[in-house]
């Protein structure tokens, strides 16, 4: 029978093996104690299995709150676990219940972060993922060999419908593939959801017939689901092709369900992210977690950014990035989105580490704060890009661009 596997980092200060075995017993088929019924035969069947410990650094102090034994010292490791597909068949919020439920409680752990999980080929007939992803988000945006450039609305909130469709209009005149709401912007008092996006659509509609390229634009649609549903039908009428979703807000069902239409762009939108991860022992590592929107069918999804002014290290930025662009069932792709502080002085490194303009770039005020104008913000991001792929350095790249000097002399530090 297929298994899944999924892969822990913990520390205990109990015995590494005795934590473990807990660890399984508890996301199968034990508890605290033996019950009537645990046979046996359902064990062999139901119960997960400790495939492998890898023991790493010993500490004095625990890192959260937990189970304490009086001088004993605090065990780090690696602990890879797995159960059958019997357990809990195709149901994703049943697999994710399994793979992060009730053991961040259990008093063993004094850590737990889940680092990834593999699965059986199976889910592919079971699970659509992404219907758009890397692809067809920058054909939709005609864009091919750069990463798609972006911004986002600011302020966040607070600008009525018609100021925040004249700034659409100055940014697509500037040349910019996309642009989104802010996550804080649902339908506010003087910018209801729907005037916003009939505003918004009417620009974007008059610039494709007058120059044939369509904006993508990113709806918050996040609410209560029917709600979410209804906005979803609003975007597509208007002939809208991004809806954004805050996915840790709406939940997992609630994402799927809307991806599960497969008619728009479906921009997913991680804020909440450093309640999951930011600890090193608590949580969720990226690798999973973008594995868990692939199969929800997300097609683009944060990553934060290189030099980000969020508190996430560029190693983690890089690693996540590369997760969304591993082969992952295969072909569920996913849009790795750079934001977060960013404007063209990042792209050299953001290149030189990944090596990939399969990127959807957000940059807000190094678009709408450059010197010389949003139009030059856009030029100065395209100018950025083009420098990093041709392996031009930040100063090589300022001597051949002036645009992009002029943001080198604004927003390097």
């Amino acid at each position: 029978m297929e298994r899944v596997f999924a892969e822990y980092l913990i520390e205990t200060p109990y015995e590494v093996e005795q934590a473990a075995a807990v660890l399984a017993g508890e996301q199968s088929s034990g508890t605290f104690v033996s019950v009537p019924g645990e046979t046996e035969e359902l064990k062999k069947r139901f119960a997960a299995r400790v495939e492998d410990i890898q023991l790493l650094d010993l500490v004095d102090e625990p890192s959260i709150p937990g189970g304490s034994i009086y001088g004993k010292k605090y065990q780090k490791a690696r602990v890879k676990v797995s159960w059958s597909i019997e357990n809990f068949g195709y149901n994703l919020p049943v697999l994710i219940s399994t793979l992060q439920g009730n053991l961040y409680e259990i008093t063993q752990f004094t850590g737990l972060k889940l680092m990834d999980f593999e699965l059986p080929d199976s889910f592919q007939n079971h699970f659509k993922g992404p219907k758009f992803g890397i692809k067809g988000s920058k054909l939709s945006c005609g864009v091919t060999d750069r990463p798609m450039i972006g911004t986002i609305i600011k302020p966040s909130i607070g600008m009525s419908v018609e100021e925040t469709a004249n700034l659409v209009k100055s940014l697509i005149d500037a040349g910019i593939d996309f642009i989104k709401d802010d996550e804080l912007m649902g339908s506010a008092a003087n910018s209801f959801f729907d005037d916003r996006v009939k505003g918004i659509m009417k620009v974007i509609r008059d610039n494709e017939q007058k120059t044939g390229k369509k904006v993508m634009y990113a709806f918050n649609i996040s609410d209560e689901i029917d709600k979410m549903q209804r906005k979803y039908d609003l975007i597509q009428q208007e002939k809208g092709s991004c809806a954004m979703v805050s996915i840790n807000s709406v939940g997992l069902a609630g994402t799927k369900k809307i991806c599960d239409r497969g008619e728009l762009v479906i921009h997913g939108h991680r804020n909440g992210w450093g309640m999951l991860n930011r600890h090193p022992l608590l949580g969720i590592e990226f690798p999973a977690y973008q594995k868990i929107q692939r199969l929800a069918g997300v097609d683009q999804l944060h990553v934060n950014g290189i030099q980000n002014k969020f508190w996430e290290s560029d190693d983690s930025v890089v690693t996540s990035i590369k997760s969304c662009l591993k082969p992952f069932l295969g072909g569920y792709e996913i849009l790795p989105v750079v934001s977060s502080g960013q404007w063209g002085g990042q792209a050299v490194e953001t290149y030189r580490r990944t090596q990939t303009t399969d990127l959807l770039y957000m940059a807000g005020g190094g678009i709408l704060a450059h010197p010389m104008g949003p139009k030059a913000g856009v030029n100065a991001l395209q100018q950025a890009w083009q420098g990093a792929v041709d392996g031009l350095s930040v100063e090589e790249t300022a001597l051949k661009y002036p645009e992009f000097a002029e943001s080198v002399k604004k927003f390097s530090k």
